[in-house]
């Protein structure tokens, strides 16, 4: 009894990570799988029909089911992070993520051959010696235009707009 109360106490030891050698044969015949043997390996791995997507996911999908098998899987804390990180894009109505940024940082653009800098605040932003509340007020001074403020310091870029058809 004593044997199983000091095993249990016991962290367990961490895998390292190694490709076996079948798992990198496997994952090699992928590459040469037509579409259709990539639909029946899907249902063969993930025991459903395979979703209508490009050959190139389809690989990428079987890849990724293989490995976790012989590798295991995300971890409860990395699976609630990828689920917040798409909450957070799907508020922002599928946008990029601005990093956040730590004060002491120092942002520096070029604007029609003038070099300008700003200054992380823990509140705010300095700019020519003057804090601002946003990168956006800082930009329009800058420009004399209205601009995104991170877009202009080049923390996002612009979406892609899809194209409506008629």
């Amino acid at each position: 009894m004593a044997f199983a109360a000091t095993a249990y106490h016991r962290r367990p030891r961490r895998k390292a990570v190694v490709i076996t050698n079948s798992l990198s044969v496997e994952l090699g015949r992928l590459a040469a799988m037509k579409p259709a043997e990539l639909r029946s390996r899907w249902r063969e791995v993930y025991r459903k029909v395979a979703p209508d997507i490009g050959p190139d996911l389809l690989r990428r999908g079987i890849a990724y089911r293989l490995q976790e098998r012989g590798q295991g899987s995300l971890t409860s804390s990395k699976r609630r992070d990828i689920e917040r990180q798409i909450k957070r894009l799907g508020s922002d109505g599928g946008g990029v993520i601005a990093p956040s940024l730590k004060p002491g940082t120092r942002l520096v653009r070029s604007w029609h051959g003038k070099m300008h800098q700003v200054l992380v605040l823990d509140d705010g932003f300095e700019f020519d010696g003057r804090r601002y509340a946003s990168l956006t007020q800082i930009a329009g001074d800058i420009t004399g235009t209205h601009w995104s403020g991170p877009r202009f310091f080049g923390l996002v870029t612009r979406q892609r707009r899809r194209a409506v058809g008629p």
